[in-house]
């Protein structure tokens, strides 16, 4: 799908067969770092969390996506054109690090438009409340998944970050308050009263 200014997508793909992605802490780190390098001109990371066989980002998207990138005969925006990128650099590093080849991902990458989503006339949500609770659920994965009994143990999730346990630099707190209700004071309470909501039928 196209990604167009001043929406707030989820976007998230996993391995082909849903085989696994990463094995290593180093290649968790390799995925951030290409991703960091691709997308941090062209948009804002609210949010993120890479899992053994699969990741999720929640971007804002502002004027610098406006753009059209020319690729093998079509026109791409630069979100959509560094999604490419980001998978098949990504593959050419995990196939000659583990002696691979073929597909690393599944075709195509899911890309979301929270702020585009059909709310029902009868229907008790907010388009806000898809915000919140998609940034909760991301955030969610690895304990959702049973790969840590804590939120704030994953490593590889930006809930780290929100929780003060760390100080990245990858996603843009300003957007969080703004968007999803962060708030320093109740995150980690809140993140964890959300997890028994069953949140992953909404975003996947």
């Amino acid at each position: 799908m196209p990604f167009t200014p001043n929406n707030i997508y989820h976007v998230y793909n996993q391995g082909n067969n849903r085989q696994k992605i990463f094995f290593t802490r180093k290649d968790y780190i390799t995925f951030l770092n290409l991703y960091k390098r691709l997308f941090s001109d062209n948009c804002s990371t609210i949010a993120g969390c890479l899992m053994p066989n699969h990741f999720h980002f929640m971007i804002y998207t502002d004027e610098r996506c406006d753009t059209k990138i020319k690729q093998c005969g079509i026109y791409l925006d630069p979100i959509t054109n560094n999604i490419r990128k980001l998978l098949s650099g990504y593959a050419r590093i995990f196939n000659t690090q583990y002696q691979q080849t073929g597909s690393v991902f599944r075709q195509k990458t899911k890309g979301k438009c929270l702020s585009a989503i059909e709310i029902k006339p009868d229907s008790s949500y907010l388009i806000q409340d898809y915000y919140v609770n998609c940034f909760h659920y991301i955030h969610q994965n690895p304990l959702i998944a049973k790969l840590t009994q804590r939120l704030e143990d994953w490593e590889f999730s930006s809930f780290k970050d929100y929780a003060g346990f760390r100080e990245g630099t990858l996603c843009q707190k300003e957007l969080a308050v703004l968007h999803c209700g962060y708030n320093l004071e109740n995150f980690i309470e809140k993140s964890y009263e959300l997890v028994d909501k069953k949140l992953i039928d909404l975003f996947t």
